[in-house]
């Protein structure tokens, strides 16, 4: 909810506590900036802007200094683009990684071209498990995904050809399948909610393949799991989900 991370940049909405910012901080600072920012005058960032390494996508909401505030922050290679769209929670209606997107099929036909050209991806109009709402039940990377738990092994597969990237079920915070709202990823670190079980843990070290390129840090609270165990795991909920 509070956050959008990129292999780029990471907003943070302000008004937090200070364990939420040093939880980013400690383990992005060093590598790409992390932004305090608002968006409409809220701190939702993660719902309500989208973006990936090349830009970043903000609703017709954000005020002239909020937008001022985030050309000063990002790197000068990132795109920043206000949309008019009805659908204005942008983080809700759009998933995207470096190279492709799925968006709201009832998204503006301007806002889609705007989509392509700002962040450099290819779209496609999508639901998940029947929800329309795509960023707000699948979070994805370059390396993987994951989405709704009662999504279909034949959708599945279907999303997984799109986007070019292994996915899989899951959830959240102790079950929640509203994964946009619990979890941020790049391509080598994720932070997701404290009630995130060890189950959920392994699933999502997993299938965004973490471990292979760092330490996976999660808000105040780590997990360590062998791979064998975290396939077995894996299964036992998807099995237990779908």
């Amino acid at each position: 909810m509070f956050a959008r991370l990129t292999n780029a940049y990471c907003l943070v909405g302000i008004g937090g506590s200070e364990n939420f910012y040093s939880a980013f901080e400690s383990e992005l600072g060093e590598h790409i900036p992390v932004v305090h920012a608002s968006i409409g005058g809220t701190r939702i960032v993660g719902r309500l802007a989208v973006g990936n390494k090349r830009g970043l996508l903000v609703p017709d909401s954000t005020t002239d200094t909020e937008l001022m505030h985030l050309r000063n922050s990002l790197p000068e290679s990132v795109k920043i683009q206000r949309i008019e769209e009805r659908l204005s929670a942008l983080g809700n209606c759009i998933v995207a990684n470096d190279h492709v997107a799925l968006v709201h099929p009832d998204i503006d036909q301007e806002t889609e071209d705007i989509i392509t050209d700002a962040l450099g991806v290819e779209v496609f109009r999508q639901s998940v498990a029947s929800n329309f709402l795509v960023g707000s039940f699948c979070v994805i990377s370059n390396q993987g995904g994951i989405v709704h738990p009662r999504t279909s092994v034949e959708e599945l597969d279907e999303l997984s050809s799109l986007l070019q990237i292994p996915l899989c079920a899951g959830t959240v915070n102790r079950g929640s399948d509203v994964l946009g709202a619990g979890l941020v990823v790049n391509d080598w670190t994720g932070f997701c909610g404290m009630d995130t079980t060890s189950t959920e843990l392994s699933v999502i070290d997993n299938i965004f393949n973490f471990s292979e390129h760092a330490n996976v840090a999660f808000e105040a609270k780590t997990t360590a799991i062998s791979s064998s165990d975290a396939k077995t795991l894996k299964t036992a909920l998807i099995d237990t989900l779908v």
